[in-house]
């Protein structure tokens, strides 16, 4: 079954230093653009991710310091990366947890302003997770019936994903050949930023999913404890998060002023 497009979408899959959203940085990123017509778009660039890549990290992956010393940083890359996906929704594997929200760190460190706000993501792995509850190496040999060569190789894995989806969509008949339809299923939970810090209440309003204010509205307390937000934003959060409290702050003050 081919996608059932609106607009395009960009399969992608990134390799990293680590797991940390905040800190750790790209080293690999391939991107596989589908058009509504059906063409395809597929580029996968190597990038010199300015800081040692630890051994662990390279024993899976398999790029280590010497194979990406000569090659462009993300800053580099990142107008062209943008431009790729700018006017299209995103998909992955486990992409909803951790790819997109590497994404919109490492280009927002590159000074480019994104988000979410007018795009879907669908994320693959949650479609297998609700319906198998496998790896993405299972997946593939479930539901295309091949191996996967060349595991944890952003275009192998890139390529799988996107194969794997159209599959998905041949076997249950329940799941909608819709981005929209797709995006809300993959969805785990509400949250205002990727990093899941800030999630939306029964009145579909901000509030904290963490520490002493964990429940409380944003609003709330940045309007009661001032302090709070200078802390949050010099603290070790994500780019994005700090993205959407300043917004949040932004809008409270309109509103006071209106």
């Amino acid at each position: 079954m081919e996608l059932n497009l609106s607009k395009p979408i960009c399969f992608f899959d990134l390799e990293t230093t680590g797991i940390d959203v905040a800190r750790d940085r790209v080293v690999e990123i391939s991107i596989l653009k589908v058009f509504p017509n059906g063409n395809k778009e597929s580029r996968t660039w190597l990038v010199n991710p300015e800081m040692p890549i630890p051994p662990q990290s390279s024993a899976i992956h398999d790029i280590t310091d010497e194979k990406v010393a000569n090659e462009p940083t993300f800053k580099e890359l990142s107008k062209t990366i943008y431009n790729m996906i700018k006017d299209s929704d995103l998909a992955g594997y486990n992409s909803d947890r951790f790819d997109i929200p590497v994404l919109a760190e490492e280009l927002l460190r590159a000074g480019i302003d994104f988000d979410m706000g007018n795009r879907v993501s669908v994320d693959v792995q949650t479609i297998f997770h609700k319906m198998e509850q496998r790896t993405l190496s299972a997946a593939y040999k479930f539901y295309c019936g091949k191996n996967l060569d060349d595991a944890h190789s952003a275009e192998a894995d890139t390529n799988a994903t996107y194969e794997v989806l159209k599959s998905q969509l041949d076997r249950y008949g329940e799941l909608e050949n819709n981005m929209k339809f797709l995006g809300e299923f993959t969805t785990r939970k509400q949250t205002a930023d990727f990093a899941g810090f800030i999630i939306f209440n029964e009145d579909e309003e901000e509030v904290f999913s963490f520490g002493k204010h964990k429940g409380k509205r944003v609003e709330d307390v940045m309007e009661q404890e001032p302090g709070y937000f200078g802390w949050l934003l010099n603290a070790d959060f994500p780019l994005y998060t700090k993205k959407v409290l300043t917004a949040i702050k932004l809008r409270k003050l309109n509103n006071k002023l209106n």
